[in-house]
């Protein structure tokens, strides 16, 4: 067999490394919170049609020097329509924010100018919290039914794990957090499980291979054998998302940090905590090889 890599051997560092992680990232959700975007708060919403391309950046700063440095600029649909999302419910807030774009001599037009409240937002807020619960709910009776209880919450306390860190990142920098950014870690959940599901398997596959091998040393085994496939998913995602990092702009800056973090968080839960805790419940192969009960002979004469 080639080179085991022990990553159990250090499994009380990482619990410990885990630990200070998770009360910092809770600290700042609870000191800091959330810096919800104009998806969950409310404010008003421009659509703008210029009969140029628009130049997405320039927007931006116009609009920051009059004063209004809240506003989301996005395209919306041809290059010559531009969307603005701001804080605010002036009905004359769209002829302003034209007026102030057309003193560069651009000519556009105000197609829409819509208000979203903030009882819309608290309503798209409460769903998406939903919507994650259930998704962790559904995750924990799958590996269940697929796997085996202990799994189910060596997997769950893993994906808790991510969400928080990630939410704790977002916080602490005061990223805004809007409907992309709860998309990025709806993401993140099927992407930390995917990987956390390999190593299990794996380490099923092993339980009825190495029947003699202690459970500390199957994981070992097992995260050794799939850390070329974890290694290789996890690089290759990242460069996807420095990627966008780079070249997707402010709109999309809050999604990929997003997605960062929960890659980098993500590879390490399905390594040492999905798997710190199948040693904390003592995993044993009767748990999924249940013993063979001998058939009773009958010896009556």
């Amino acid at each position: 067999m080639n080179r085991v890599i022990n990553f159990m051997g250090v499994r009380n560092l990482a619990f410990a490394l885990t630990l200070v992680v998770t009360l910092i990232a809770l600290g700042s959700l609870a000191i800091k919170g959330l810096n919800f975007g104009l998806d969950f708060t409310g404010g008003t919403q421009i659509e703008l049609a210029y009969e140029q391309p628009a130049d997405l950046a320039q927007v931006r700063q116009q609009l920051a020097g009059a004063g209004y440095a809240d506003a989301v600029v996005q395209s919306f649909g041809a290059t010559t329509e531009v969307v603005v999302r701001m804080p605010g419910d002036d009905p004359e807030l769209g002829n302003k924010v034209a007026a102030v774009l057309q003193q560069t001599g651009d000519k556009l037009q105000v197609k829409k100018v819509e208000f979203v409240g903030p009882q819309v937002g608290e309503e798209l807020r409460d769903q998406g919290g939903l919507g994650m619960l259930l998704a962790l709910g559904g995750i924990m009776l799958y590996l269940a039914f697929r796997f085996q209880w202990k799994f189910s919450v060596g997997a769950f306390v893993s994906l808790v794990h991510d969400v928080i860190v990630t939410l704790g990142v977002l916080a602490f920098f005061q990223i805004t957090f809007d409907l992309t950014v709860l998309a990025a870690l709806l993401a993140i959940i099927g992407y930390s499980l995917n990987d956390t599901i390999v190593v299990f398997d794996r380490v099923r596959e092993n339980f009825r291979v190495l029947r003699k091998t202690s459970l500390i040393d199957n994981i070992n085994i097992s995260t050794t054998q799939t850390l070329l496939r974890t290694m290789a998913t996890s690089i290759s995602t990242l460069l996807a998302i420095v990627a966008l990092l780079v070249f997707g702009g402010d709109n999309l800056f809050g999604f990929s940090i997003s997605l960062f973090v929960g890659v980098l968080v993500g590879t390490y839960s399905s390594i040492y905590i999905s798997n710190v805790v199948l040693i904390w419940l003592n995993l044993t192969t009767e748990d999924l090889i249940p013993p063979v009960v001998a058939d009773e002979v009958d010896e009556r004469p």
